[in-house]
């Protein structure tokens, strides 16, 4: 067995997690993340891409920020039922947008596709979701 197979073996990606900080004014609050499987990436683009008229492809990088923070962000847990009520929402998207600066979660998604292994700006993303 080749040293790349024996460390492929030892080191899943299934249940990588990272510390990261998102902004200066949460600087003494690092937030939880854990990475994306290929299968989640591809579901988030086909969630986040809209077929409009002329078969104009459009995509929604809000939907696509909204779907990678709240299932890949571990702590804090934006889908907490208690908390959401805490904080007077009836969502997951209500809390996180009441929770976060809209820079903040568009900083967490970055981080949580760079962990992911996407170390590329969002147009890129776009361009390829567009061309999938």
């Amino acid at each position: 067995m080749s040293n790349l197979m024996q460390f492929l073996i030892d080191n899943p990606v299934d249940n990588l997690t990272d510390e990261v900080v998102v902004s200066p004014r949460l600087a003494k609050f690092p937030f939880k993340i854990k990475g994306m499987a290929g299968p989640e990436f591809s579901e988030y683009q086909k969630l986040s891409t809209k077929i409009g008229r002329h078969k104009k492809v459009e995509f929604d990088s809000k939907v696509f920020n909204e779907l990678v923070v709240l299932n890949h962000t571990l702590e804090p847990n934006f889908r907490d039922a208690e908390s959401i009520k805490k904080a007077g929402c009836q969502t997951p998207e209500q809390f996180l947008y009441k929770s976060l600066l809209a820079g903040e979660i568009a900083e967490l998604s970055q981080q949580i596709s760079s962990l992911s292994g996407f170390d590329r700006d969002m147009e890129d993303t776009v361009e390829e979701a567009k061309n999938s």
